[in-house]
């Protein structure tokens, strides 16, 4: 069997040698008479043998017969051979590869057999990989780029070309090549996916071209070929500045607004609409770009209130792309002012709000991102539009919007937008507070955020703004604790629904995830709770037979001492953080995290973070001392002093000089404190430049230090009869 194998393939290998030997003659017979004798066909059948020799020779053979003769390429094109060509491109074999694009290039002379290349599917696609490689001979990459520039005499090739990522001779045949040659060009540049460095090259070489036809071109089938390329080239920052600089905006504008005959048509309108939306997210300067000789600009109160106007009076697609307009204008602090002052002037609030409950979801949530920008600036006045007065019905629906799931997917951006502007809604404003605790938003949304925590809904991108806005809403609870009518509702609401313990894990989860305002809300929050922790606490009844006796005798019942009886160490009652928000209770983890956001980055985190803190310190508690053990038992004290010592804001400092002071009542810990000169000397700084309360705490906190004299009171009074 093995001795059968070695004659057949002796046998082949003969085959091939007399195939190769006919091969030889055949390219030097003359070139006619390989055609008339119809040896083309035979060759190229020879590009399918097993033999690699062959192959390779059958390629170089069809090159010199095809060379300088068009009649021989027609007769080689016929059939699949082209096809079989093609293929080669993608051979490992690098010979293979460079006499087939040879082939190719010779072929490619011919414009019968170059429409033919151009054809077959793929063969752009390789031959712009060959032509851009940069592990092919230099042989391959020439005949590729000379092939690809022989076939761009054809529209469609040139599009394949601009699909696979060579665009230049497309852009050249926009530049040079006549109107109707334009307008195919720019129609399939419309068409086009670009990356973001290539729209940048686009806008660079073609954007000013772009432009002037859409200014001066009356056919709408140009104009649409036109606003078309130009939403697809805008669609990045850089190169959107670059078509503003070409002059885009002006007459962007003017197609937009128009009216009466020879108007945009709405379809267009809407495209337009889109292409300023992109020209916004730039983040270019509209206050410098005029529209008219008027001086006019995008920000003027007029030009606002058209949007606004035709925001209301067009189709849902168009008025989502103008929403977005607007959203991108209100997004930088530059801008918003005038956007609201057109809104208030225009009486355009309550239409803005009705987009809230709009069909299109694009629509709704657009609308969300514009009253969440304008919120700072008109909070009250969205209140009132959202039905605060006496109606919840607009209340009602963005509090469904926010809370509703249908599955357990994850948080949708709509959601994320209805809970942010919950958030940013003024939240001292007592009414409302009590209107979403009336429709249950706070239960809700704390269901949902311990859901996100324990992974029952699965997180996505849109789940940390969901978070942001869902902390921020819940603080106004925290806030409601200190009213005098209806207390206790929220009291019982925050016991209800672990509001203490949910804070506390917030602060432990997102200490690392950059979400600064969650910690910052959960911070003061835990301050405003722990607040109602001494009033809250149950103090155990004195014991049956304890003495009563009068104090001026000098005996009288001493206090229980720390912790009896299972109380809690800093307010003498029985504490736990669920139900009376003491920070001490369950095993001091509360203090822990706040305590590792003393060293936080954002000083408003810091300092949210020391206030809640500090209230363990305050007169309000039946141990302040205790309150400041506890902190030194989860390594809290010199974080604290160190707040004291890097003096990063005025606000913060005058939080730490008060802590501080608090800290080193305790004498153990301020003779330990005294030995440090720095915190001396910042207290002694504190003492010469700050307010007058601070001086008067710095002041105490050196005699504890004994930096400052302790005078008695009778030298005092001595001094003052004096």
């Amino acid at each position: 069997m093995a001795s059968l194998t070695a004659t057949q393939e002796a046998q082949a290998q003969d085959d091939d040698d007399d195939t190769l030997r006919a091969l030889l003659y055949v390219s030097r017979m003359k070139k006619t008479l390989v055609r008339r004798q119809g040896v083309i066909p035979t060759i190229a059948d020879l590009l399918k043998s097993s033999s690699r020799r062959v192959r390779l020779k059958a390629l170089q053979v069809l090159g010199v017969i095809v060379e300088e003769d068009d009649e021989n390429k027609e007769e080689l094109a016929k059939g699949d051979t082209i096809r079989t060509i093609i293929k080669f491109l993608s051979n490992e074999n690098f010979q293979e590869r460079e006499l087939a694009v040879s082939l190719l290039y010779e072929l490619s002379k011919f414009d019968p057999t170059c429409e033919r290349i151009g054809a077959i599917y793929g063969a752009i696609l390789l031959l712009v990989g060959m032509a851009s490689s940069k592990s092919e001979h230099g042989v391959a990459v020439e005949k590729a780029e000379n092939t690809l520039k022989n076939l761009e005499k054809y529209e469609t090739n040139v599009k394949q070309m601009a699909e696979n990522g060579r665009l230049q001779p497309l852009l050249t045949k926009l530049i040079q090549g006549p109107p109707q040659v334009q307008l195919a060009m720019a129609e399939f540049l419309g068409e086009l996916a670009l990356a973001n460095d290539v729209k940048v090259l686009v806008a660079e070489q073609v954007g000013a071209l772009l432009v002037t036809i859409m200014k001066t071109e009356g056919s709408l089938p140009a104009r649409e070929a036109t606003l078309k390329a130009l939403r697809e080239i805008s669609s990045n920052e850089s190169s959107a500045r670059i078509l503003l600089q070409a002059g885009i905006l002006p007459p962007l504008v003017k197609d937009l607004f128009s009216l009466g005959a020879g108007h945009l048509p709405m379809r267009l309108k809407e495209v337009s609409a889109a292409i300023l939306a992109n020209l916004v997210a730039s983040g270019a300067s509209f206050r410098s770009i005029p529209l008219d000789h008027s001086g006019e600009t995008l920000l003027s109160e007029e030009m606002v209130h058209s949007l606004l106007h035709l925001i209301s009076n067009t189709g849902p697609a168009i008025e989502c792309k103008l929403l977005n307009v607007l959203v991108g204008l209100t997004a930088s602090p530059a801008t918003v002012p005038d956007v609201v002052s057109a809104i208030r002037s225009s009486g355009a609030t309550i239409s803005l709000i009705q987009f809230v409950e709009a069909a299109h979801r694009e629509i709704r949530v657009e609308s969300l991102k514009l009253l969440r920008n304008v919120s700072p600036y008109m909070g009250a006045e969205l209140a009132d539009a959202l039905g605060l007065g006496g109606s919840t019905g607009n209340l009602s629906s963005l509090l469904g919007v926010a809370t509703v799931t249908e599955d357990r997917s994850g948080v949708t951006e709509e959601q994320a937008a209805a809970v942010a502007l919950l958030g940013d809604l003024p939240e001292r404003d007592w009414n409302l507070t009590r209107q979403l605790q009336e429709l249950g938003a706070f239960r809700a949304l704390a269901t949902k955020l311990v859901e996100l925590r324990r992974g029952t809904i699965r997180g996505n991108r849109h789940v940390a703004p969901f978070t942001e806005g869902a902390v921020k809403v819940l603080y106004r609870v925290t806030c409601a604790l200190a009213l005098l009518q209806q207390e206790e509702t929220y009291v019982e609401l925050a016991r209800e629904v672990g509001l203490a313990p949910l804070f506390v894990e917030l602060l432990q989860q997102m200490m690392s995830s950059g979400q600064e305002a969650v910690l910052l809300y959960s911070a003061m929050a835990l301050e405003n709770l722990s607040l109602q922790s001494s009033r809250l606490t149950d103090v155990p009844a004195p014991r049956r037979g304890s003495s009563l006796v009068c104090g001026c005798f000098g005996q009288g019942r001493s206090p229980p001492p720390p912790g009896a009886m299972g109380t809690c160490r800093v307010h003498g009652g029985f504490c736990s953080l669920r139900e009376t928000f003491c920070l001490a209770e369950g095993g001091c983890k509360a203090v822990e995290r706040l305590v590792a956001c003393l060293e936080h980055a954002d000083p408003r985190v810091v300092e949210a973070a020391l206030a809640a803190l500090s209230t363990l310190l305050g007169d309000g508690v039946a141990n302040a001392t205790e309150g400041v053990l506890v902190i030194g038992e989860a390594e809290g004290l010199r974080p604290v002093v160190e707040v004291l010592v890097e003096n990063r804001t005025e606000a913060l400092q005058r939080r730490a000089v008060w802590a501080v002071e608090r800290i080193l009542r305790v004498e153990d810990i301020a003779l330990e404190v005294a030995a440090d000169q720095t915190v001396a000397s910042v207290l002694v700084e504190a003492y010469r430049n700050g307010d007058v309360r601070t001086r008067q705490t710095a002041e105490r906190a050196l005699r504890h230090l004994d930096r400052i004299p302790n005078f008695s009171s009778a030298f005092h009074q001595a001094k003052g009869r004096a």
